[in-house]
């Protein structure tokens, strides 16, 4: 995804301005634009320059961020993501409401002063109703010039026929400044002809302070925005606060201190005492404890040694240490935080498209609604004067601020929540749709487990040796990367055996391991896989059937056609994985676990953990599968180490990679937790429906306040209840709700992340696995390459009720998974009308 900084946005409807137009640009595949943050994200192929360019033809500016590329240094990485990011228009905002004031202050003094409270005023004035007209004119100019950014924004949009919030502001004040200016040569006509009184009473009909108070208290409205709108990136500037500024790196024998972005992977840096670390490496020399609480929330201390992993902007609490840079600059683990919680604000949740649906039509519909309102107040006999105000109040109390604010300032905080406490999400997207699962898959091994198993039980057949069974076994594991294969490692070292090198080793994945030694076959694996090299004793089967019960894995091996033995390996649970089953439990969802274990060790394990539901005997490859079918019962959330079990994180509607530590940028996942704890999935559901009923609440405020408050403003009650708005207040009116919105998104910042005591049960709607299991297989003549696949599967995936279609046209097969029941004639016409013919259908 690249990043953009669009300038010249004042709201809803300029967002979606912005990202129509950039949709529209040739190979762009999505965008999404942040009102939040003035960014913009964009995917496709389409160039920078043609991006940049759309925008510009939209009426905004834009300029792409990062473009110094990755070889850009440290220092600069932060400075323009940290520039990006920073408050610069309250300050702004703040010297312009000051000015503002002063002048409103002198034109309320003649407009209202001296009329309604009977201030005194300058003699030259005394019967000079003209002469007070013009000051009041003058001064509501000069308020106006000191506002211009509503007005040069507010018609350039309307002329390029997007009108936007600034356009209502600039309408709703240009309308009152020339009705006055009329009304004003009216007067200078009546005093000219000696009609001093209706020259007197004409200052009655002038808006100048109007005009002049419109803008001054939307200025205010924006300025209290802003602030908001600032604080809600505070977690996201606090993390690039933490970046350090030099490095001391050991050269030539010594220690040189150096700016941080002359630090190069590969080069060795010094971290003493009271320091942090420079970038991302690996320790060399000495062992300490780091203070990593800032990239993931662990108040404790965390003991590293060498060969340990350590981050940037850690903490080195005690030891001395030297360590060899591994990842610098964009690449470090602080700055992929960093783009996370950027992108998620770049992103767009699907929620937040209901507010662009309005905001895309809302200023349009308003303008001709203020239009139609004054007209109405004409033809029923009112005042010029009195229709146009109400049609102003229309245009003021209207801006779509809230509405397009609602969802992106908790988006924002949200992430900022969970970065704060080791939970990223990658996009607005896997913000609201972890909230909104009601199926978790939990992975076994290293998810539910420690993932470091260990060797419980050496059973040798009758005649075999243990010493003979553990070197024959050793030869093949110690070839595999599997974690019982590394369990019966560690336990021939610990008793010191050596096995003789193997040759022709092959891994069967999800069944065992084969490979020669000395001439003579090995085999090791699950029961089904060894008995098709070797005959497995009955005695056996009854011993592993008990040893399963005990949720303990039996690997067995063999050497020619001969049984050897078999060998238990258990992996422990975690601790917490009781507890964070119960609290996802609680939240009213179904817990499963999938596992390639057989089903019997699987069950002990599940009955431990306290899981709904066991999938067991899944190899990786049929992972997917189960999380597509899973997903027929609803929404699904895969938890897993976001490496082995890719394919089913990125099935599932939301992935989850627990444990990924410095690896946060794990590419299937949709949201990473850095801890290695299965409770931060509950967190995480936990934050996500937070943050979502923080969403609808300001989505509710911001719709409210509009449908309250538009009639008021039209004057509808005003023969019912009196009720009326004049102009100023509806301006008032407006900046409240904006800054109440921004409010209330903030208070997302006293979310309590680990309390379980407010946990509230979803609606569920998960469907046994019995009633969701509808594939067919179609055999099919005639596909011969990869573009007759996308035919088929195109084809296939338009007919009603089919969720999926996998195709092959080397089995000459489509695997169609269905959500509903489709009859085998409509599959098969809806192939061969594709000039295919289908053997069958299964």
């Amino acid at each position: 995804m690249k990043q953009y900084t669009v300038t010249g946005m004042s709201c809803a409807a300029c967002q979606a301005r912005v990202e129509k137009a950039v949709s529209g640009v040739p190979g762009v595949t999505s965008c999404a634009v942040s009102l939040l943050t003035n960014s913009m994200g964009v995917e496709g192929s389409a160039s920078p320059q043609e991006v940049i360019k759309a925008v510009e033809a939209a009426g905004y500016g834009a300029n792409e961020r990062g473009t110094e590329g990755t070889s850009s240094v440290h220092k600069a990485f932060f400075a323009e993501e940290e520039e990006a990011l920073r408050d610069h228009e309250t300050p702004v905002l703040k010297r312009r409401l000051l000015i503002s004031l002063g002048f409103l202050l002198v034109l309320m003094y003649f407009s209202m002063g001296h009329s309604m409270l009977g201030l005194p005023l300058p003699e030259f004035f005394h019967d000079n109703p003209v002469g007070l007209g013009l000051v009041q004119m003058l001064l509501s100019a000069i308020v106006m010039y000191i506002n211009k950014k509503f007005f040069t924004s507010g018609f350039r949009s309307m002329f390029h026929l997007a009108p936007n919030m600034d356009t209502l502001v600039a309408m709703g004040s240009a309308v009152s400044f020339l009705w006055s200016l009329v009304v004003l040569f009216q007067m200078t006509g009546q005093q000219a002809t000696g009609n001093a009184e209706a020259a007197i009473a004409g200052l009655h009909n002038l808006y100048f302070e109007s005009a002049a108070m419109i803008v001054t208290l939307i200025t205010i409205g924006k300025m209290l925005e802003a602030m908001s709108k600032g604080r809600t990136t505070d977690a996201l500037r606090g993390l690039m606060k933490l970046a350090p500024q030099t490095a001391v790196l050991w050269r030539d024998g010594e220690e040189k201190e150096v700016p941080i972005e002359e630090v190069h992977p590969g080069d060795v840096f010094v971290v003493r005492p009271g320091e942090s670390v420079p970038v991302d490496g690996v320790i060399t020399e000495g062992e300490t404890a780091l203070d990593e609480s800032m990239l993931t929330g662990e108040s404790i201390p965390v003991d590293k040694h060498v060969g340990d992993a350590v981050s940037a902007a850690t903490m080195n609490q005690s030891g001395y240490i030297r360590a060899t840079a591994t990842r610098v600059g964009e690449d470090t683990t602080l700055s992929q935080i960093i783009h996370m919680v950027s992108d998620a604000a770049a992103t767009k949740a699907p929620i937040a498209r209901i507010a662009d649906k309005v905001s895309g039509v809302f200023v349009p519909a308003v303008l001709l609604l203020a239009v139609l309102v004054t007209v109405i107040w004409l033809l029923v006999g009112q005042t010029p004067g009195y229709a146009l105000a109400r049609g102003i109040s229309v245009l003021v109390i209207s801006c779509p601020c809230a509405l397009g604010l609602a969802t992106p300032v908790a988006i924002m905080v949200g992430s900022g929540i969970g970065a704060r406490n080791g939970i990223l999400f990658k996009t607005a997207e896997s913000l609201e749709m972890a909230g909104r699962v009601n199926t978790v898959v939990l992975d076994k091994t290293g998810t539910i487990t420690s993932g470091t198993p260990e060797v419980t039980d050496v059973v040798p057949a009758e005649g075999v040796s243990e010493e003979r069974l553990l070197k024959s076994a050793l030869a093949l594991e110690q070839r595999s990367e599997h974690p019982l294969a590394r369990a019966v490692v560690r336990e021939a070292e610990n008793r010191a055996l050596v096995s003789g090198e193997i040759e022709k080793f092959q891994a069967v994945a999800g069944n065992g391991l084969t490979g020669k030694r000395e001439g003579r076959t090995l085999a090791g694996g699950n029961a089904s896989f060894l008995g098709g090299f070797a005959v497995i004793p009955r005695e056996a089967e009854v011993r592993a059937s008990v040893l399963s019960e005990e949720g303990k894995t039996c690997l067995f091996f063999g050497e020619e056609s001969r049984y050897l033995g078999m060998i238990a390996v258990a992996d422990t649970i975690r601790e917490d994985s009781p507890e964070a089953i119960r609290q996802m439990q609680n939240q009213g969802l179904h817990v499963v676990m999938l596992t390639g274990d057989e089903k019997r060790t699987a069950e002990a394990i599940g009955r431990q953990a306290g899981v709904d539901q066991v999938i067991a005997g899944v190899r990786p490859d049929g992972k997917d599968r189960e999380i597509r079918r899973l997903r027929r019962g609803g929404r699904v959330a895969m938890v897993g180490d976001g490496i082995n079990d890719a394919p089913a994180l990125t099935r599932a509607d939301v992935g989850i990679a627990i444990g990924a530590g410095a690896d946060v940028a794990v590419d299937a996942a949709d949201v990473v937790l850095i801890h290695n704890r299965l409770t931060d999935v509950a967190a995480a559901i936990r934050l996500s429906r937070g943050a979502v009923r923080n969403i609808h609440e300001n989505l509710f405020w911001a719709f409210f306040y509009n449908v309250i408050l538009i009639p008021v403003a039209a004057g509808a009650w005003v023969h019912l209840t009196g009720w009326t708005m004049n102009p100023m207040l509806g301006a008032a009116a407006m900046s409240l709700s904006s800054f109440c919105v921004c409010m209330n998104a903030l208070r997302l910042n006293l979310f309590r992340l680990y309390d379980t005591g407010r946990d509230r049960k979803i609606k569920q709607t998960y469907k046994p696995e019995e009633e969701m299991e509808m594939e067919k297989t179609m055999n099919i003549e005639g596909m011969m390459c990869t573009h007759c696949e996308a035919t088929v599967k195109k084809a296939l995936e338009a007919v009603a009720g089919v969720e999926s279609a996998e195709v092959s046209h080397e089995a000459n097969k489509a695997v169609v998974t269905l959500s509903a029941e489709v009859g085998d004639e409509v599959l098969t016409k809806a192939v061969e009308d594709k000039d295919y013919k289908v053997l069958s259908v299964e």
